[in-house]
């Protein structure tokens, strides 16, 4: 992944996203309590929230460049986002779904359901999805729309630990079938150390810390603060 955040600012009442960050890594982690700007991050990414000052790269594309006034539009971005809550289409049939925003010049459409194992699933209602069945086919259709990045916000919360242990695996195939970089949000170490290279570690709106994922140690909780292999992050 190549991605640049050079003075990325957005102001709300009794909050500021403050953000300067180069990082060039395949899955990047993003870590941090809650509350401290990592989804409000991911939304800039994706254009649904515009910066007051900045400029945002991606690879060799500049998406957002406040002085220049350039806001690429979030259908223009390639931006694959899978938010909370996987967001699927409850009207569509699982192969409905995939098919949304599906470029013909990006990945194959196979190529996405036998990785994911989504073959008896495709004219099934997502209605009737267990939890893992629907981030795989949220994910599968991010990946279906050619993005030149993923961004994934949480995308194992609210899943026990055996549905947990069970879709691991499909996150670290993305690793291993695609070529798109990842911005993986979580609170989770072990999810850090099963699949990304490199973890961003935010506070109240800033990127205080990169880091090797093997530094980061203890959970990084809800209530808790990420922390590195040094002293606590205040």
């Amino acid at each position: 992944m190549s991605l640049s955040l050079r003075g990325v600012r957005l102001r709300f009442p009794g909050f500021e996203l403050a953000v300067d960050a180069e990082v060039r890594d395949k899955v990047v982690g993003l870590c941090g309590p809650s509350g401290s700007g990592k989804t409000t991050l991911l939304d800039l990414l994706a254009g649904l929230l515009l910066p007051t000052a900045g400029i945002i790269e991606v690879g060799d594309r500049r998406l957002t460049d406040v002085a220049a006034d350039l806001h690429v539009r979030p259908r223009h971005r390639r931006v694959g986002y899978v938010p909370q809550g996987e967001a699927l289409f409850p009207h569509l049939s699982v192969r409905g779904n995939l098919l949304y925003g599906f470029r013909e010049k990006g990945i194959p459409f196979q190529h996405v359901v036998d990785t994911f194992e989504m073959a008896p699933l495709l004219e099934r209602d997502v209605r009737s999805l267990s939890g893992g069945e629907k981030q795989r086919v949220a994910i599968g259709r991010a990946l279906l729309s050619n993005p030149s990045i993923l961004l994934l916000d949480e995308p194992l919360t609210g899943l026990d630990t055996s549905l947990k242990a069970k879709a691991l695996p499909f996150f670290r195939r993305i690793r291993e079938e695609f070529e798109v970089p990842i911005l993986y949000v979580t609170h989770h170490r072990d999810e850090v150390l099963a699949l990304c290279d490199r973890v961003l570690l935010m506070e109240r709106g800033r990127i205080v810390e990169v880091v090797e994922p093997s530094r980061l140690r203890g959970a990084t909780g809800e209530s808790g603060t990420a922390t590195s292999g040094g002293a606590p992050s205040r």
